[in-house]
């Protein structure tokens, strides 16, 4: 996936963050949409929101924390401040939704429709900036062709939400012997399997140094979940929200997301120390909702 989508934004000459908010985003967050519009039809729309919810917490305390913990990550050389916001503009968007009680089919246009916005503007951006060669990757050599770059992309694409699929196909079944909610189960083992992916291409970019696909998926995944995700789904059916969301679960996560505000705008840059504080986080939530 980082691959391909590398040599894709030279190919086509645009920024890799750009490819990394769009493409690799998208691919790295199918997973959730899969298991939210299966979750839906099978009648457990609680499952669909709490993978979103968990997964856009996995994502910033997990999927970002380990890998810096192991390796660190020089982050100032990508600009993701505007597609930074919009993301925090988003989970605002979606909590006054949920506060509601539920996702009807309105939220779900008007989630979609920013949706749309976020990709009109990010094209919008890169177009503006497309003479500025220092946004591109141009000073690597291109060595793949066309058909090697499809290639990797399909097999990331396919590959991992086919991968986090299996787990989280078999873990839910495991916890619901044991007689764990849809809400909880879709916070914790569904919301991290799901999460595999963005940490499978994040830990291959932090190892790069390709700080821009990082943070670009991260942000465009996490988007994706709130905007994509659960507007399509509740165009299937609405989601109803559980009060559980609304006293805790929403709160981390926006938290979460604003604990990266000072790493965005500053040249504070991701060490192992901030690792170990976005996973020990993690490890807190996950042990305060499994209580």
């Amino acid at each position: 996936m980082v691959r391909g989508a590398i040599q894709l934004s030279n190919r086509l000459r645009v920024s890799a963050l750009l490819i990394s908010l769009t493409v690799v985003a998208f691919g790295t967050s199918a997973p959730e949409l899969i298991v939210a519009i299966k979750a839906t039809l099978s009648g457990s729309p609680g499952l669909a929101l709490g993978n979103v919810v968990g997964s856009n917490i996995a994502n910033i305390l997990l999927v970002l924390g380990l890998p810096t913990l192991l390796v660190g990550l020089k982050n100032d050389i990508a600009d993701t401040k505007r597609s930074f916001t919009i993301m925090i503009l988003a989970s605002i968007l979606f909590i006054v939704f949920g506060i509601s009680g539920s996702f009807s089919w309105v939220n779900g246009c008007v989630l979609l429709s920013v949706l749309t916005f976020f990709l009109i503007d990010t094209f919008r951006q890169n177009k503006e900036s497309a003479f500025n060669i220092g946004n591109f990757e141009t000073q690597q050599r291109v060595t793949d062709s066309w058909r090697k770059i499809i290639f990797f992309l399909f097999l990331g694409v396919i590959g991992l939400p086919l991968g986090a699929d299996l787990l989280v196909t078999n873990a839910s079944s495991l916890a619901k012997d044991y007689g764990i909610s849809d809400a909880v189960v879709g916070l914790t083992l569904v919301a991290i399997g799901t999460s595999l992916p963005e940490l499978a291409t994040t830990f291959i970019a932090v190892v790069r140094k390709k700080a821009e696909v990082v943070l670009g998926n991260l942000i465009g995944s996490n988007i994706f979940n709130l905007l994509a995700i659960i507007g399509v789904t509740s165009l299937i059916s609405p989601v109803p929200v559980d009060p559980s969301f609304i006293k805790f679960d929403f709160w981390i996560m926006f938290g979460a997301s604003l604990l990266v505000t000072p790493f965005i705008f500053s040249s504070i840059q991701f060490n192992r120390l901030s690792g170990f504080l976005f996973v020990t986080l993690y490890i807190s939530y996950l042990t305060t909702i499994l209580k």
